[in-house]
């Protein structure tokens, strides 16, 4: 098999001990398979890129060379090869005459002016051989909707999905998939998951957290310890900390001081002591995270309803009909208390009507 340009310097350089080589040694590295005419010498119908290749490194190389050529055949010998080149076919035959051009093999080659090769340049023209045997990997695809068509050229999406991953989810939030494909496995997503498995969280629940909350990839590793540090300052034990994580996902994705103003907004709305707030949130973590506006509604609702409940049983009582009983007559159940209307309450209720009740409230 014949050498290719870029394994010529390499080979070269194995044989550099000597200062000569003998063409019987250069024609065994270049020899190809094919029919013998005479002394070595292979001829097959096109020229061979052996010969092209050595016709060229004669020129371009200024080898010196010795040729001797006076005392290599006998008279006997030159009858043989031309008897040989009258049988040959006309093809054979010119391949014979371009060979004869090539300057006696079994002489000593001076190496002296392969030192200095000229480097190889991306320019340098291959054979069909070589170009075939190039494997170039498919672009990646400039624009895509999905991140099915980035996962063959992505380590780090390659190792989500065997987390369990659903990329299918993840990819609707375009910063989402923006974020995963500019992340490397081993520098930016390894640590996070040594740290959630440190916390708590399961191998088969990696994949679930991950697609919920593939944010956390963003946040530094040391701020996420410091939140962990602030819970735990604040009595949350490990197994509260890695159910609240569990079932609230972006937990971790609040600052120390978010989290705390959280626990003191509930604490303070609610009148709960500290352990009772503590209770509340590892029950439900997601009152951290979630938005407080419907919070703050719904507060403001219980708070407007034992109001009412407070003065409609004031009036219940100045009437004397502030019973509630099942086992006595007159019995006022606490749904009917809350959920009537005024009209309806005066009217079955109080037995009053909504006039009196309305003067009855503005002496309280």
């Amino acid at each position: 098999m014949a050498l290719s340009a870029q394994q010529i310097p390499r080979w070269f350089n194995s044989i550099k001990q000597n200062s000569f080589i003998t063409a019987t040694q250069l024609r065994n590295c270049f020899q190809r398979p094919g029919k013998t005419l005479m002394y070595g010498v292979s001829a097959q119908p096109q020229m061979s890129s052996d010969n092209c290749f050595l016709q060229w490194g004669f020129k371009t190389y200024r080898t010196s060379s010795i040729w001797n050529n006076n005392s290599q055949f006998t008279k006997s010998s030159r009858q043989e090869i031309d008897s040989a080149q009258s049988t040959m076919l006309p093809s054979v035959n010119e391949q014979s005459q371009e060979t004869q051009k090539i300057p006696n093999f079994d002489s000593e080659l001076s190496l002296e002016g392969l030192d200095d090769v000229p480097p190889l340049s991306p320019l340098q023209p291959i054979s069909e051989e070589e170009a075939v045997q190039i494997i170039a990997d498919p672009p990646l695809p400039p624009v895509s909707f999905t991140l099915r068509d980035y996962v063959d050229h992505s380590e780090t999406l390659q190792k989500l999905v065997l987390l369990g991953v659903d990329l299918s989810k993840i990819e609707k939030h375009p910063d989402a998939a923006n974020l995963l494909l500019r992340l490397d496995f081993e520098k930016d997503i390894k640590q996070i998951l040594l740290f959630l498995k440190d916390l708590g969280i399961e191998d088969n629940q990696l994949g679930t957290f991950l697609t919920k909350n593939y944010a956390i990839f963003s946040e530094d590793l040391e701020n996420l310890k410091t939140r962990v540090a602030y819970l735990q300052s604040k009595n949350f034990s490990k197994a509260d900390i890695t159910q609240m994580v569990r079932n609230a996902p972006f937990l971790l994705n609040f600052s120390v001081e978010r989290l705390d103003n959280r626990l003191g907004f509930f604490q303070k709305e609610l009148e709960l002591s500290v352990k009772k707030t503590r209770d509340l949130v590892v029950r439900l973590p997601r009152l951290l995270t979630g938005s407080l506006e419907p919070v703050k509604e719904n507060i403001k609702v219980f708070n407007t309803r034992l109001f009412k409940v407070k003065e409609r049983h004031s009036f219940l009582t100045y009437l004397g009909r502030a019973q509630y009983d099942p086992a006595k007559p007159n019995y006022i159940s606490l749904d009917k208390l809350v959920s009537m209307p005024d009209e309806i309450f005066c009217e079955e209720i109080a037995k009053a009507s909504v006039q009196d009740f309305e003067k009855f409230l503005k002496t309280l």
